[in-house]
């Protein structure tokens, strides 16, 4: 891998096709295969622009999901082939674009110094073998796919009958990953599926060849080091090695924030540097005994990755993140968004995000999972949700139904986010709710609720000028809060060049280290959950509370001991940094005073 960063998943339409704008340059990027018919339109789009036939596959066909899914794969591989072979052809003239493969790389790279070295000779003998040289060792970016494993519904025929648990999203998504022909990974997100790792199974890429290599690698999501290891040796007993682990600040995050109890992104890192040795050798162990049942035999442990994202900023932090932690390589993905050379942004949109104020980022629960969700004040479809309610025809027309999981009214299941669900909702919330104020805190839990599956694909289709007659052109959008501080649009060798620190990105807020951004995060978010919960906090509910303020507190201390290696390593002042840790402090111990009266009386 010659960089030292990746692009994460972008939503559903954000990173949908960044793989054919990046990946050339040797950066890895990562497409979300959860909507099948955006992968369908995708690659009727780019069939018709690279001159390919086209031929249909439709949702109702056999295994039409899958077969969706490979088909846009095996696409953008092809296409992907074809850039970097001719990328690598090019000879080295002034303004090739061979050039900015190159230029690209960060400083400390081999490959980059051995590209100087070339670029500083004579045309001649020497000059034209350093050049081979650099072709034989360029790689193209992985093409990454990822699947969340809790986006899982069960599929019906017309008849209404259940096609069974071959063909639930999750596995028909993995299905499709597997018979492609892409040798890449597949990120697995948002959670613990048994039965999609059960299936896994069944996926002869997931194996070592005669060779040891594995054509198809794991990559497990994760914001904890318990989870990571609970998740990995689920899966090395089935024979399946985890290559990497993706930590995932808990609320610093774009897209859904599965806040942790309490545990921050340090202390997290920190655990996984200590115990790597003792986690590579034992979950090894157990993937090699498993192997071993299944007639195949390796020798040596599998390689094991370590990589971190979510609200890096600069690249004195990203440096500390892998220099400190020993990482393999870090995750930029909300500011990639105002990068319209690598990722889907309508032109609205970009001018909303890059003139955004802080408070326009927001944790909300508006996601159908039930799972806090990063949204963005000045998005179409916040206008849209508001101007629907204000009509009196709150929720959205449910047509993809991917986040349909709710049975509370119905046989089949709804979404919450639809105008069914929500109608029979509130209309039995007038039934049972006397008190308005408590009748209009519920209404707003029930119509914040926003449509994901069509939200999230708008912005690529209005860009492509793909949008049908009548189709809903509300954009939901959901960065990090990280990308409050990012003020205009960039270029891609901007973007990478203040990864790398060749340039500095200017930020129109002052902005706090990471770590105590999302320190405050995770407070702020401590003191709206506990106050929502003061009127019935239970014996339960209490000690929960206790956990996750004593956990911001250990938080915290290990900071203040941490920021002389932090002020060692980047240019943060170490002052400055103490003051930040203490206000937090004083923030939790406020937080204290309202929990501990509630604790004594229960």
């Amino acid at each position: 891998m010659n960089h030292t960063f990746h692009i994460p998943v972008l939503g559903l339409g954000y990173s949908i096709d960044t793989p054919l704008k990046v990946a050339r340059y040797g950066i890895t990027s990562v497409v979300s295969i959860v909507d099948d018919e955006l992968t369908e339109r995708m690659r009727k789009f780019h069939s018709a622009a690279n001159n390919i036939d086209y031929i249909p596959i439709k949702k109702e066909d056999h295994d039409g999901r899958a077969r969706r899914i490979t088909a846009y794969l095996d696409l953008i591989r092809t296409l992907v082939d074809q850039q970097f072979a001719a990328l690598k052809d090019e000879p080295f003239t002034a303004g090739a674009d061979i050039h900015t493969y190159f230029e690209l790389l960060p400083e400390n790279s081999a490959l980059k110094a051995q590209y100087l070295k070339m670029s500083e000779l004579e045309p001649g003998t020497e000059k034209k073998k350093l050049q081979q040289e650099l072709r034989l060792q360029m790689k193209a970016g992985s093409i990454d796919v990822n699947i969340m494993s809790k986006v899982d519904k069960a599929n019906y025929n017309a008849a209404q009958e259940n096609l069974g648990n071959d063909f639930t999203d999750a596995l028909a998504a993995m299905r499709g990953f597997g018979n492609s022909t892409l040798s890449s990974s597949v990120v697995i997100s948002a959670g613990l599926n048994p039965r999609l790792y059960t299936y896994m199974e069944n996926c002869q890429d997931f194996y070592p060849d005669s060779n040891g290599q594995i054509k198809k690698k794991i990559i497990l999501k994760v914001s904890d080091f318990r989870s990571a290891l609970i998740q990995a040796k689920m899966l090395a007993k089935k024979g399946l090695w985890v290559a990497e682990f993706r930590v995932e600040s808990g609320l610093n995050c774009g897209g859904h924030a599965f806040a942790t109890e309490g545990l921050l992104l340090g202390p997290i890192l920190e655990e996984f540097k200590q115990k790597r040795n003792e986690l590579r050798e034992e979950l090894s162990g157990i993937y090699q005994t498993a192997l071993f049942n299944k007639g195949v035999t390796i020798s040596g442990t599998p390689l094991l990755k370590f990589t971190a994202q979510g609200g890096i900023g600069t690249a004195g932090e990203n440096a500390f993140l892998l220099n400190y932690y020993q990482l393999d390589a870090t995750g930029w993905g909300s500011p990639f968004l105002l990068v319209p050379e690598a990722t889907n942004v309508d032109a609205q949109t970009l001018e909303a995000l890059a003139s955004a104020q802080q408070d326009d980022f927001y944790v909300s629960n508006s996601s159908p999972l039930g799972v806090l969700f990063n949204n963005f004040r000045n998005s179409t479809i916040e206008e849209q949700r508001l101007q629907r309610i204000a009509k009196g025809r709150p929720g959205s027309p449910c047509t993809k139904k991917f986040l349909s999981t709710n049975t509370e009214f119905t046989e089949l299941p709804i979404c919450t986010a639809s105008r069914e669900y929500q109608r029979l909702k509130i209309k039995q919330l007038e039934a049972t709710e006397p008190d308005p104020v408590l009748f209009a805190e519920k209404f707003e839990a029930i119509t914040e609720k926003i449509c994901l599956c069509e939200g999230l694909c708008a912005s690529v289709y209005i860009k492509n000028d793909q949008l049908k007659p009548r189709e809903n052109k509300a954009v939901s959008i959901c960065p990090g809060p990280n990308l409050a501080y990012f003020s205009r649009l960039y270029t891609l060798k901007e973007m990478i060049g203040h990864i790398y620190g060749r340039e500095k990105i200017n930020f129109k807020f002052n902005r706090p280290n990471l770590f105590i951004n999302e320190l405050h995060l995770y407070v702020d978010y401590l003191k709206k959950d506990l106050n929502t919960q003061l009127h019935d906090l239970n014996a339960k509910k209490t000690k929960y509370f206790e956990k996750f303020r004593e956990e911001l507190f250990k938080g915290i201390n290990y900071y203040k001991e941490l920021i002389p290696e932090i002020k060692l390593q980047t240019d943060i002042a170490a002052q400055e940094l103490y003051h930040q840790l203490q206000k937090a402090e004083e923030k939790l111990k406020m937080i204290t005073k309202i929990l501990d009266p509630v604790r004594v009386q229960g």
